[in-house]
Parts: C-alpha cells; structure tokens; sequence
C-alpha cells in the first residue's frame, strides 16, 4: 500500500521493563514520533504542521492499542507504519502498525493502533472544520481501517 509511511523505531535498551519486553506505556511515545514525523513531512503544498495555523491545532482526542507480540531490544530498527484511516469534519484517524523490525518481509507485528485527533481553536478549545487542503493533504494518504482483533465499541 503505497499511502503506508515507514518510520525507523530506534529501541532503548531502557524500554525494557522487568518482564524482558519493551513496555506498553513505550507504545505511545512511539506512535507520537512517528505522527510528528509525518505531520512535518514536506509536501507540495506544505506540511501538515505547516497548513494549520496559529490560531488552531490537532490535539489527540482518542487513542486504541491492540498489542499482539512482545517487542524485545534490538539494535536493529524496529518500524511503525503510519497512514490515515479516515477524515471527519473536524477530525481525522491515524492507523498504524508496531513491527519488531524494518524491511520488506515485515516482521513480527507487536501492536496495531489508532490516534483520532481534532483540529481546535486555541482560543475557545472548540473543534473547527479541516480545511480543503489540510482534507486533501489527508486523504493523499489514506488506507484501510486497523483490523483490531475485538469489534470497536464493545
């Protein structure tokens, strides 16, 4: 899938916790840095980061994580795969995918999950609709929704 952007997970050796696996809370951070990754990537018409202005900004609003496998240091990169699922309004859901390593064969997927985030004022912390080129921008890397094993809303 094309629209997938692959970012390098450098691990910690500090990761680690007493069971001998990164730990769960990691997983957050992890989603963060890549999310930032693509939201500053240069495009035609700008950044994301670069399209919202002063005034306003994305803020999380929902996040989901189904873990699937232990991911174990390595000095070898593990990878997050990052697109977005779907644009709202006012929103917009990113999908990823935690894998124990980078490359073409996949690996081991250790997590799979889900970031809503909301475009707000600053002002009055109310959500405010996307912009066309913000909405396009997105949907330029749009893909299909996370396959979480349980149903949403259960």
């Amino acid at each position: 899938m094309s629209s997938v952007h692959t970012f390098p997970l450098h691990l910690r050796f500090g990761d680690e916790d007493s069971y001998g696996h990164v730990n769960n809370v990691r997983y957050l951070q992890f989603l963060e840095d890549a999310r930032v990754l693509l939201m500053s990537e240069a495009q035609p018409q700008g950044s994301f980061l670069d399209l919202v202005d002063p005034e306003h900004y994305a803020l999380v609003g929902r996040q989901e994580i189904e873990y699937r496998a232990p991911l174990n240091f390595s000095l070898t990169p593990a990878a997050v795969d990052l697109w977005v699922t779907a644009v709202g309004g006012s929103s917009f859901e990113l999908g990823y995918v935690v894998r124990n390593q980078v490359g073409h064969d996949g690996g081991t997927t250790c997590a799979v999950a889900s970031t809503t985030m909301v475009l707000v004022h600053r002002g009055t912390g109310r959500p405010v609709r996307l912009s066309e080129v913000q909405r396009e921008l997105l949907g330029s890397w749009a893909g299909p929704a996370i396959p979480f094993r349980r149903a949403r809303g259960r």
